[in-house]
This record gives C-alpha cells, sequence and structure tokens, in this order.
C-alpha cells in the first residue's frame, strides 16, 4: 500500500502508480512538460488516450506514487500531488531507514521550481535493477521516469540513443530520435544546467540556480550511508574527462 510522505497530509489520497505504466498514454502524460509542442503520436499513442492518462496522474481523489528503487537500499519516490489548483510532482531521494523528514528534493515542478537533480552518468547508473527489487524494475521505465529530474547540457550523443531505445521499448515508433533529443533538453522550469565533479566531495556538482544539487549531495549523511549513495549513483567511474577537480 501506498503511503503519503510526511511532509504531505496524512489524509492524503496517495495510491500506488504502478498499473497506469501499462496504460497507453501515460508516457505522453507524464513527459507532456518536456515534449511540449510535439503530438501524442510521436510517442505511439493517440491524444485521447494521452489526455485520459494526465486526467489520471492529475486526479485529486487518488495521487499517484512510484518507486524506483536502487542500490545500497536507497530509492527515488515520484509522487504526484494534486491540490486545490494545481498538480505538481515531487522527486524524494530515500532510504530504507530514514524518517521522511529526511528524505532529499531532487527536483519539483511545484511554485519554487526545484531542478534539475540528476546529470546524465548519475541516471545512467541508475538503469540496472538491484536484486530482489520491488516497484519499477524496468530499465526503460526507470529513465522515462526520471528523465524530467534531470537537466545537463552535456549530455553525450548515447543519451539520446538510450532515451530513444527506451521510448520504443515503450510504443514509440522506431524513428523518435527527434523527440528524445527534446526530452533532453531538460525540464522548462530549469532547463539544462553545466555539471561538474568534485573530486574531493565525491559529488557531482550542479551550476543552476535552481538546482539542490550546487552542493556535495548527502553531504550531511553518515560516512557509510554517504558512500553507498555515491556508489549507487555510479561512483567516481563515471567521471567526466575533463570534469573540476578541487
Amino acid at each position: 500500500m501506498a503511503m503519503a510522505l510526511d511532509r504531505y497530509a496524512a489524509s492524503a489520497p496517495v495510491t500506488g502508480g504502478l498499473p497506469l505504466l501499462d496504460e497507453p498514454g501515460f508516457w505522453a502524460a507524464h513527459l507532456a512538460d518536456l515534449s511540449d509542442g510535439i503530438p501524442a503520436e510521436a510517442f505511439g499513442v493517440d491524444a485521447a488516450d494521452a489526455g485520459e492518462a494526465l486526467e489520471r496522474l492529475h486526479d485529486r481523489a487518488a495521487w499517484p506514487v512510484f518507486t524506483v528503487p536502487l542500490a545500497g537500499d536507497f530509492a527515488i519516490v515520484v509522487h504526484y500531488n494534486s491540490g486545490e489548483e494545481f498538480t505538481t510532482t515531487d522527486y524524494f531521494l530515500t532510504h530504507r531507514d530514514w524518517p521522511d523528514s529526511r528524505a532529499i528534493v531532487l527536483a519539483s515542478d511545484d511554485q519554487d521550481r526545484i531542478g534539475p537533480g540528476l546529470c546524465w552518468p548519475e541516471l545512467a547508473a541508475l538503469l540496472p535493477v538491484p536484486a530482489k527489487a520491488a516497484g519499477v524494475t524496468d530499465p526503460h521505465a526507470r529513465l522515462l521516469l526520471l528523465l524530467p529530474v534531470l537537466g545537463d547540457a552535456d549530455a553525450p550523443t548515447e543519451a539520446v540513443e538510450a532515451v530513444a531505445e527506451a521510448l520504443v521499448a515503450q510504443g514509440a515508433p522506431p524513428d523518435c530520435e527527434a523527440l528524445a533529443a527534446q526530452l533532453l533538453e531538460g525540464h522548462p522550469m530549469w532547463g539544462a544546467e553545466t555539471w561538474t565533479y568534485d573530486a574531493d566531495e565525491r559529488s557531482w556538482i550542479c551550476d543552476g540556480e535552481h538546482s539542490p544539487r550546487q552542493e556535495p549531495l548527502g553531504e550531511r549523511l553518515p560516512v557509510v550511508q554517504r558512500s553507498a549513495l555515491g556508489a549507487a549513483l555510479g561512483g567516481r567511474s563515471l567521471e567526466r574527462e575533463g570534469s573540476r577537480r578541487k
């Protein structure tokens, strides 16, 4: 049973979102902000299916929540929140042993606009599924579900290829490279930003003014947990050539 994080009212009508992943218009709806101006047909669905899926995601009576399990007992929770005026989508980094109050906000498209929360090397490292994990376990679904958190001005060519492959796996036509490239331009609230790797802190740092990643991720965590988090996000092995070293 899905539970609301304690930053929401205990009575929040939270519901598990996994069944929605099989809805034909889900990806066109979930990625609507990133694909503005592109018709739903580019995702391999019609506008009616996309509209119906969007209504499900924005239902005030049922707030979908998705859990993307990571290594080391971490997870990213995607939480739709439909208030009286509008729906926002929040992305939290959590750990099995943390109280909700310690969840780290990676991105949120509310009025405060928080993001981006991941660079491409980190997102690519999150696609493999930990053993015996529960939640969103399909690598293609994991990539597309977390794509709004991404905002990386230096995403490589293989990023377009990976996103296109994920789209095709979820029903998009084979010639979807243009759609994949637009999705990688970043959420319109924060766009694509420059990231550098701080070797001393063992963390990627984002230059974006709205990014929560202007400081090392998890710098206040216990050493063991911070090390495990670094491993879950790919560690130093994914450092880009020429990135900053302090």
